[in-house]
């Protein structure tokens, strides 16, 4: 049961991360409706977010060994912040100018490919959002819910993927509507914010046990 609740909480944190519009699933909503390569990009966006989510579980795991207590409340001082922002740009965020390309223009297999690699691999928020959150939240999980907690990450992944990929034409429409957005981006906030304070109640505690013992 206890195996079951990390996997819900990578998956609904993985879906947290990934569930916002940007370029690459703008481009991922395009190739669904031109029904072009959708099985390809869904698969590379897929397993791109897979590779990295447990490059930096483990990331974090190998460094493990090399924190002490002032580089562990460094390491949850970053989160904070990295929440905190993140908390801060989805209330800012707006949805009005987003632009989605209908015309059924044709690309190769291998240029598709390697658009795709792109959108994923030179986008610096992929980095900050798996290898750097999703590795430090987890680092003091024990191995094997570390292992959970990446595949319900990684398993937000590929159902996000390939339903932007598969669903487009349905999804498109509410692409644009504001206020389903908004629904979208109350659940990220308060999901977030629930996980920033917990981050703050462990460095909170770690500070009050270090006061305690000068």
């Amino acid at each position: 049961m206890q195996d079951i609740s990390f996997v819900l909480l990578g998956f609904f944190t993985g879906l947290s991360l990934i569930l916002a519009i940007g370029a690459q699933n703008i481009f991922v909503i395009e190739q669904g409706l031109k029904k072009q390569y959708v099985i390809l990009v869904c698969l590379i966006c897929s397993i791109s977010d897979l590779l990295l989510i447990f490059f930096g579980i483990f990331l974090f795991e190998y460094f493990r060994s090399f924190f002490n207590n002032i580089v562990e409340l460094i390491f949850n001082i970053l989160l904070l912040a990295f929440l905190v922002y993140f908390v801060i740009g989805k209330i800012r965020i707006k949805y009005d100018n987003l632009k989605i390309n209908f015309e059924n223009s044709t690309i190769s297999l291998k240029n598709t490919a390697i658009k795709t690699l792109g959108f994923t691999y030179l986008n610096p928020h992929v980095y900050s959002d798996t290898v750097f959150f999703l590795g430090n939240f987890s680092k003091n999980f024990l191995i094997t819910q570390k292992y959970y907690f990446g595949v319900g990450a990684a398993i937000a992944s590929f159902l996000f993927f390939f339903s932007l990929g598969f669903l487009s034409k349905f999804l498109s429409k509410y692409l644009k509507n504001q206020t389903a957005w908004k629904f979208i981006n109350l659940f990220i906030v308060v999901f977030m914010s629930i996980l920033a304070f917990y981050v703050l109640l462990d460095i909170i505690l770690f500070l009050s046990m270090e006061l305690f013992y000068l």
